[in-house]
Parts: C-alpha cells; sequence; structure tokens
C-alpha cells in the first residue's frame, strides 16, 4: 500500500511539475512575442497569471521568500 502511495505522489509531483513548466514557457513565449502578436491562449493565460500576482499582497510574498529561504538553508545543513 504504502509503495502504491510512494508512485502516485511521484505521479502527481511529475505532473505539478510539468503544469508549472508549462505556464512558464507560456509566458516566456508571451514576452517574446509581446501582447499583439503572441495569440489569444497565451494572452489569457498572461493576463490570468498577472492578475494572480497583483492580487497577493507585498508582505505575502516577503513572506513566502523568507519560509522559502529558511527551506534551502536548512536543507543545504542537512546535506
Amino acid at each position: 500500500m504504502l509503495d502504491y502511495l510512494q508512485k502516485a505522489k511521484q505521479y502527481l509531483w511529475i505532473f505539478v511539475e510539468i503544469g508549472f513548466l508549462t505556464v512558464i514557457s507560456v509566458i516566456l513565449i508571451y514576452l517574446i512575442l509581446g501582447p499583439d502578436s503572441s495569440g489569444v491562449f497565451v494572452s489569457g493565460v498572461a493576463d490570468n497569471v498577472l492578475k494572480f500576482a497583483a492580487a497577493i499582497p507585498a508582505q505575502s510574498l516577503v513572506g513566502l521568500a523568507l519560509v522559502l529561504a529558511l527551506v534551502v538553508l536548512l536543507t543545504n545543513r542537512m546535506r
């Protein structure tokens, strides 16, 4: 049973990574081609990402950056 859960966790993590890389690739296409010639889908995704980023308060971003830095430092010390 634990092997099944481990495999499911692995597949879900791969799915999340693919989704993240897709969004990053679409944003890169948007930045390279510009808003006029990037297409409807790319412009829609870029608009949604920009709206999401604008809705996040600055304090939350600072807190998230601090937690991420702490995790990286602790991970490097454990090695």
